[in-house]
């Protein structure tokens, strides 16, 4: 039985084993977990089972079981597996921190939109798989590069991540919602707003909120997101900047 005080496939979950002469040719953790992944993004977290992933692999679920112990196991292996996607850039001297923190944060965005499901389980696991240390060292030593002093890098990184970890989210979420409805996310915005338009309350609660969405620009919502993005992202910063004591 698998306790249930288990705290991380990296540290308690089984390792690969070697194909025994009844296990399928060709199976092993790093197919799974593709597998895996390409189910998440294909049908979500919620649809989710490990006899569709059997089946998607053409095996039984326990040809499965012999590579992972749970489906917890599982999930926190392909969490790690889309991690790997996000771009590091290079933090060694010479470099500008500004601009590795801009790489970092558009690759953490890009996560959440191109695999939405990812956001439910950061936090939910430890993240201390391969690809997700190397992100978190990286992030770490960009926070570093600022001159920040110690005691504040920690807020730093969670004012930035978090931000983004938000951002993402609602914007995967929002693309999923338009793509299950079957419209583009245009279409689905014209028509949200045209409903809103409709309710007896929206001088009152929405019109300025509609200004605002037309002074910041842009002809699609993609564009009016990339606004917003790069200007919170730039708040983000000149926030850090304001922080750094200069050197006396």
């Amino acid at each position: 039985m698998v306790s249930a005080r288990r705290t991380s496939v990296w540290l308690e979950g089984k390792s690969p084993r070697a194909r025994k002469a009844d296990q399928p040719s060709g199976l092993d953790r790093e197919k799974i977990t593709e597998a895996a992944v390409r189910l998440l993004d294909a049908e979500g977290l919620a649809k989710f089972s490990m006899r569709k992933l059997a089946a998607e692999l053409n095996v039984t679920a326990m040809s499965v079981y012999w590579y992972v112990d749970t489906k917890d196991d599982l999930l926190e292996l392909a969490l790690d597996r889309v991690v790997g996607e996000l771009a590091i850039p290079d933090t060694g001297p010479g470099t500008d921190w500004r601009e590795q923190l801009r790489q970092l944060a558009t690759s953490y965005r890009e996560l959440f939109v191109a695999h939405p499901w990812a956001s439910s389980l950061v936090g939910h696991f430890l993240n201390i798989g391969p690809r997700s240390m190397e992100f978190s060292r990286t992030a770490q030593q960009v926070i570093a590069n600022t001159g920040l002093p110690l005691h504040l890098q920690s807020g730093a990184m969670a004012s930035v991540f978090q931000f983004v970890y938000g951002f993402g989210t609602i914007e995967g979420h929002f693309r999923q919602r338009c793509a299950e409805a079957g419209m583009t996310q245009d279409e689905f915005f014209q028509h949200a707003m045209g409903i809103v338009r409709e309710q007896p309350t929206y001088k009152e609660n929405f019109e300025h909120a509609e200004r605002m969405m037309e002074a910041r620009g842009g002809d699609t919502v993609a564009e009016m997101r990339e606004r917003d993005f790069q200007f919170a992202l730039d708040v983000q910063i000149a926030g850090i900047e304001a922080m750094v004591v200069p050197d006396a």
